[in-house]
Order: structure tokens, then C-alpha cells, then sequence
């Protein structure tokens, strides 16, 4: 399975959807707050091709983007593929 890794904050209901779909997948991931850490959020925003919003998202090497994105995945059926690496 590849690794996931999500940047969220605590409050965002956009991350606890993203982290809701994943966990109903027993999808294990690492996730990343950025709340009040600025050089967290820094880097996340590089990673991201100068996004700023929560989440961010990354399955293995993949840049995915944010909850749509993730449940865009979902929809179209490729979101398991991914997953599984």
C-alpha cells in the first residue's frame, strides 16, 4: 500500500471529510497539522505548487491536491488503484 500523507489543520471540515473517506478505506496515513506552524505550512505550500489550503494531499510521490481532489479519485474508481501502489 502507498504511503499517504495529508497536511490538515484541526478545525477544517474539508480535512475531516478527506480523513473520514480514507479512514472508511482502513487507509493508514501521516498526517501533518499546520496549525500555528508556519514553516509546516511553508513547506506544505512549496509542495504544493503554492496552494495554501488544507488539506493537502499526497499518496506515495503523487501530489493528489485537496478533499475534491481525493474524492474526485473516489468517484472515477481510481482512488483504490493509487492506493494499492
Amino acid at each position: 500500500m502507498s504511503d499517504v500523507t495529508i497536511y490538515s489543520s484541526n478545525y477544517c471540515p474539508f480535512c475531516i471529510r478527506a480523513k473520514q473517506l480514507l479512514d472508511a478505506k482502513r487507509v493508514k496515513y501521516n498526517e501533518i497539522r499546520v496549525d500555528g506552524q508556519p514553516r509546516v505550512r511553508a513547506e506544505m505550500t512549496r509542495l504544493a505548487g503554492g496552494k495554501t489550503s488544507v488539506p493537502q494531499i499526497w499518496i506515495g510521490d503523487t501530489y493528489v491536491g485537496g478533499c475534491d481532489e481525493l474524492h474526485a479519485l473516489e468517484r472515477s474508481g481510481k482512488l483504490d488503484g493509487m492506493l494499492a501502489g
